[in-house]
């Protein structure tokens, strides 16, 4: 094995004080680097609208302000596109599970006849800029195919976007391609139909991944702002981010920052929670043995 310090090296008492030092200090660069803007946007709506935009900036607010991130709450009523956000992101969390899932399942599974073309077509998307498939999505959604809707003002334009994730469905396919197909053959010999075997065995033992790609789908559901704002153009019915971009001309500097801190936390709640899934799953299938 290849590293940095060799082994020998490393066992001596100056290897193991070079080796240390130099890690310790990576990390509390790394470590800077993160806190450093997470703590400029806290103490940013602890302080007055006078000290915010004062030149130049206070690192330490002379005078703390708790109550701005409650007063943001209320007079902004946060409560509402919350709420919006919440249904937008779990409609497509849900809705992609459920055609990600099976879509992933049959590819690495089923092996269907022309399965390998899909999937080359699919991993195709990944390389078009997002902003150049904005206009035929848009497109899309105004006037669905067969069906001649126009999703605009509806959270389903974002969901079926979200839930066509083919990025989602290759690394769910790569998980279930390390399954080994034994289990699979022992389902079917005890009568085992593919929806029951998908149900019983592939999703117990994949939750890892699973969890690996709620956490992404999340996440950049909570963070997109073109899309929704694009879809979604009824003031009463947009996510929180796109309502706190359309209130920052007219909201105090402070109540803004206090607002999208207020609107960072459940993303911070969620990592903490989830993040030892996150991990396993990110080296699920790595080792065979």
């Amino acid at each position: 094995m290849r590293t940095l310090v060799r082994p020998a090296v490393l066992k001596t008492p100056r290897g193991r004080l070079v080796y240390w030092s130099l890690f310790t200090v990576a990390i509390i660069l790394f470590t800077v680097a993160f806190i450093i803007p997470l703590y400029w946007m806290v103490t940013g709506g602890l302080k007055s609208s006078a000290e915010v935009a004062r030149n130049p900036p206070t690192y330490i607010p002379e005078e703390f302000h708790p109550s701005n991130y409650s007063d943001t709450w209320d007079r902004l009523e946060l409560a509402q596109y919350f709420g919006n956000t919440v249904v937008l992101i779990g409609g497509a969390w849900l809705l992609g599970l459920a055609i990600q899932l099976p879509a992933a399942y049959a590819l690495s599974k089923l092996r269907p006849r022309f399965g390998n073309i899909v999937l080359g077509l699919m991993l195709v998307t990944l390389m078009v800029p997002a902003t150049a498939l904005l206009i035929p999505t848009y497109l899309t959604v105004t006037d669905v195919p067969f069906l001649g809707l126009n999703l605009i003002n509806n959270p389903a334009a974002v969901w079926l976007p979200a839930a066509a994730n083919a990025f989602n469905i290759y690394v769910l396919k790569n998980f279930f391609d390390q399954i080994p197909d034994e289990l699979l053959d022992a389902a079917r010999i005890d009568g085992a139909g593919a929806f029951t075997t998908m149900w019983r065995i592939i999703l117990p033992l994949s939750r890892p991944i699973i969890a690996v790609v709620s956490i992404l789908s999340i996440t950049a559901l909570w963070r997109d702002f073109l899309w929704p704002m694009v879809v979604l153009p009824d003031p009463a019915k947009q996510p929180i981010t796109v309502y706190l971009q359309r209130i920052a001309d007219t909201t105090s500097l402070n109540m803004l920052i206090a607002g999208m801190v207020l609107a960072s936390i459940p993303l911070v709640v969620v990592f903490l929670i989830f993040q030892r899934h996150i991990l396993a799953g990110l080296t699920a299938g790595s080792l065979k043995g």
